[in-house]
């Protein structure tokens, strides 16, 4: 998609702080400088504002909130919202404290990591609305036909769904708690803001419930899904929406609901239209021609998240190694020394320090172009998703036995290491290897938090709220990763009843819309 594209500007007023403003997008050549009203006034322009909305996903502006001015760091979907995900979690450490405020839950109403994440996923969702909008337009002027009109509504449908869920598992209750207690969930802004007249409007839409959000959700996945291409062509079957996308961010989104029916509906959909890598390491040594990946988030070497937020910044030790992985699982006695993904997915530090054999990902290798795509769905996600379906829906299965192994065992290949039936005598027991699975296969993914947050309250599998964390001297000290006794970690948990296992609604929003927006409890 942005091999043959340029930066333009396209004057797509976007909803941040509950104010709008003109953002740079990125569409395909030969494009000049083009404004809302002639965005979709030929089908070359609206395919370039639909590419412009996947460019905002992929790199909205990041505002450090020092007068230093926007920057481009990849909020929220290009790297930051890996980097988020993993950073509220335990199994990596933060190193050089780049994202320090949200390891160490120091963040406020006011601090530029959750806040530029809600504006970049309030400016997505308005472009997003905006190109609807348009496209609509478009249609009924004869300039494109209903059918590619309904397509790339499709498209932006689902990027919306996308964040829309995102800002739920920060700004808000997992579904578990009272999903539908008054302004628990966020605003649903659902209509183009190209003016003030409609900026006006927006600030007026209060918090929606947590069941209106994930209701909204599904229904632009449900039409995502009945609209959306089988498949496209080239990288852009990974890295455009089509119908498996929406399935897909589907099954997680049911998950998240524990409907766990309707998880192993829409998965079943998914049978033969994706399969596993043969090995752990197939989806990133091949970004953009491998069987698994669903979607995932363009970059490279013209237009990546740059070296202070690129993936392989932050996780390779030969970029700037700013985020390793936790001793704790690097330890844990569940992620077997035999198991692939420790020798193809991961590094020591190396040299003859005593960081030596401080471990690092390998999932993000291009150091010198940062051109790695970002992963946002896996079909691994999606098997492992209908293993903790099945078991919560009916016990301990070959069914669900069957979907673990299939992601396990690509990994594990000792044969006295596999599951079977009797390797549990609980349906407790079976769900924890599926959950511990996760931890394994989506480390340095960002799908942590999502499963801290949507467990949050489940009687068994629950970490109780924010999970200790080992500090960077902590885990700087390499012998840790080898066989030195594990210390207590430094940073102590946080229970699910402290107000900071939630973010704050930005303070700007507040200030704009006092009336209108409640702000999170006890954020003041």
């Amino acid at each position: 998609m942005k091999n043959h594209i340029r930066k333009v500007k396209i004057a797509l007023l976007t909803l941040s702080f509950g104010v709008f403003s003109a953002c740079q997008v990125t569409d395909l050549q030969p494009i000049n400088s083009i404004d809302q009203r002639t965005a979709f006034s030929n089908p070359s322009l609206v395919e370039a504002s639909v590419v412009g909305v996947y460019n905002a996903a992929q790199s909205g502006f990041y505002d450090p909130l020092n007068g230093t001015g926007n920057q481009t760091r990849g909020y929220p979907f290009g790297a930051a919202s890996i980097q988020q995900a993993d950073n509220r979690g335990e199994d990596v450490v933060d190193q050089a404290g780049f994202f320090g405020i949200t390891y160490g839950t120091a963040y406020g109403p006011n601090t530029p990591n959750n806040v530029n994440m809600w504006n970049t996923l309030y400016s997505l969702i308005n472009q997003a609305n905006v190109a609807i909008d348009g496209v609509k337009g478009a249609a009924a002027s004869g300039i494109i036909t209903a059918a590619a009109s309904i397509q790339y509504e499709a498209e932006m449908r689902f990027l919306r769904a996308l964040a829309y869920h995102e800002l739920s598992i920060h700004f808000c209750r997992p579904f578990s708690d009272n999903p539908t207690a008054p302004e628990g969930g966020v605003p649903l802004r659902l209509t183009a803001i190209v003016d003030g007249q409609d900026a006006t409007a927006a600030s007026q839409v209060r918090r929606a419930t947590v069941a209106q959000v994930y209701e909204q959700i599904l229904a632009d996945l449900d039409f995502a899904e009945a609209n959306l291409p089988a498949t496209r062509t080239g990288s852009l079957r990974i890295t455009r929406a089509v119908r498996g996308a929406a399935i897909a961010l589907k099954v997680r989104v049911r998950l998240h609901q524990g409907e766990w029916n309707a998880v192993l509906t829409e998965g079943a959909k998914l049978t033969g239209v994706y399969t596993l890598t043969a090995t752990p390491e197939g989806p990133f040594v091949s970004n953009a021609a491998n069987s698994e990946s669903i979607f995932s988030i363009e970059n490279n070497a013209q237009d990546n998240p740059g070296v202070n937020g690129a993936l392989p910044s932050f996780y390779n030790r030969s970029g700037r190694a700013l985020t390793a992985i936790s001793p704790g699982i690097w330890r844990a006695p569940w992620w077997l020394q035999s198991d692939l993904r420790r020798t193809q997915l991961t590094q020591p530090l190396g040299g003859t320090g005593s960081r030596a054999n401080q471990r690092y990902s390998f999932k993000y290798r291009d150091v010198t172009n940062r051109a790695d795509f970002t992963p946002i769905i896996r079909y691994a996600e999606v098997i492992l998703s209908m293993a903790e379906a099945e078991a919560r829906a009916n016990g301990v299965t070959a069914t669900g036995l069957g979907y673990l192994n299939q992601v396990r065992n690509r990994a594990v290949t000792n044969a006295a290491d596999q599951f079977t039936l009797t390797s549990f005598a609980t349906t407790d027991e079976f769900i924890t290897a599926v959950l511990r699975e996760r931890r394994i296969e989506f480390l340095c993914e960002g799908r942590r938090w999502p499963d801290i947050h949507r467990l949050a309250q489940d009687p068994v599998h629950s970490v109780g709220g924010i999970p200790a964390k080992f500090s960077s001297a902590q885990s700087q000290n390499g012998a840790l990763y080898i066989d030195a006794a594990l210390p207590t970690p430094a940073l102590t948990a946080i229970p699910y009843s402290d107000f900071r296992f939630l973010w704050p609604i930005p303070q700007q929003e507040i200030i704009l819309n006092p009336t209108v927006i409640r702000q999170n409890p006890n954020w003041g």
